[in-house]
């Protein structure tokens, strides 16, 4: 019991590796998530196999940017040289650490490194900040569906943050451009609802139940593990479908 207590608050993975030049801090969530943190992830561990280096992964036992630098610091004392940093969360804790830890390369996925404040930005020559325009994938999302004969839609967000709103506008333009095209947009409609959770919840669960009873045909799941209360909602409905992003969810559900 001890040894699972600290996998679970360690994080490390189970190569049972001491050291590991390579590493990602999970951000809320975990690296079986069907979302952000398990591309990143498996990202992470092909390119250190890839390239013969050790790898390990750490999950931050609090959601904070105290624990999420104890995290980074942890990774660092057992040999990273390389840190993955998935999500929005991460850009206070990589601005602390950036400078403390010049000769560690940071990867800041979906933010730029910042101040608590947001007074301060800045990207240090160790960090790369990579960002996406989710708009894109969002619209085509949106554009199939409607081209796919669906015109109840509905979207799904887990958090209001800037990688999830990009999804959900996108998501809007590609319906409304499909319907404009196909000359059917006084019939098509879509419901929009953010969770404010990267995680299922009771409230979107019963939510997505209520839409899908109601006639929503499809609905697009945007962060984290949002998506399985729409899955969960989707149960018992016949003909309808829902649409996930970040890894291949088409055997959820």
């Amino acid at each position: 019991a001890l040894a699972l207590m600290l996998f679970s608050i360690v994080g490390v993975t189970s190569c049972g590796a001491t050291t590991a030049e390579y590493a990602l801090v999970t951000d809320v969530g975990d690296i079986d998530d069907q979302s952000f943190n398990q591309s990143c992830w498996e990202a992470t561990k092909d390119f250190a196999k890839t390239n013969g280096k050790t790898n390990a992964y750490y999950r931050p036992v609090n959601d904070s940017t105290e624990d999420r630098v104890a995290s980074i610091e942890q990774a660092i004392q057992k040999g990273a040289k390389v840190i993955v940093c998935p999500g929005f969360l991460f850009e206070e804790a990589v601005y602390n650490v950036q400078d403390k830890y010049p000769e560690v390369k940071f990867v800041l996925i979906d933010g730029a490194p910042h101040t608590a404040d947001y007074a301060t930005y800045k990207t240090a020559k160790n960090t790369v900040s990579i960002v996406y325009q989710e708009e894109i994938s969002g619209f085509l999302a949106g554009f199939a569906a409607v081209k796919d004969g669906k015109t109840k839609l509905g979207f799904c967000g887990g958090m209001a943050v800037p990688a999830v709103q990009r999804f959900g506008t996108g998501f809007l333009q590609g319906v409304n451009a499909a319907a404009v095209e196909m000359g059917i947009a006084s019939n098509v409609s879509v419901k929009y609802y953010y969770a404010g959770a990267f995680a299922a919840t009771d409230a979107a669960t019963a939510l997505m139940k209520s839409w899908y009873t109601a006639g929503t045909e499809c609905v697009f799941a945007c962060g984290g593990k949002v998506y399985q209360s729409v899955v969960e909602g989707l149960k018992g409905s016949t003909g309808k479908t829902w649409i996930g992003v970040d890894v291949d969810q088409s055997n959820l559900g």
